[in-house]
């Protein structure tokens, strides 16, 4: 696999070390002692599972489409963080919001069927 160099945001490894980092930087003293105690609890308890790598790939992901667009990692920085999934909507409310619009453009429709006939 091809990395370019000096762009870690492009690595799946590096978000899950950061993940380690956040981990040591919260339950250390600053203390190499501290870290050799706590550095396999981090490495045990940063969640590895399916969704988490789905995540760091959707982030990564982001960040490709922002070089592929031509953008400079400050740039490209800007607009991965306006992505968020907090300003977007959740994919039940998403879904619900779908229905109701598919449910209100049924009755519309069955409302105009006496006068398609006419037309037809």
């Amino acid at each position: 696999i091809f990395l370019p160099n000096f762009h870690c945001e492009l690595n799946f490894i590096e978000y899950f070390w950061g993940a380690v980092k956040q981990y040591l930087r919260e339950h250390c003293d600053g203390t190499f002692t501290a870290l050799q105690d706590n550095l396999p609890k981090a490495l045990e308890l940063v969640p590895i599972e399916t969704t988490q790598f789905r995540r760091w790939e959707h982030r990564m992901i982001l960040w490709m489409d922002e070089y592929q667009e031509g953008l400079r990692a400050k740039e490209a920085k800007i607009k991965v963080k306006q992505f968020s999934s907090r300003k977007y909507t959740p994919i039940e409310e998403f879904l619900s919001q779908l229905h109701q619009q598919w449910m209100t453009n049924i009755t519309i429709l069955s409302n105009l069927l006496p006068y398609m006939e006419i037309i037809i």
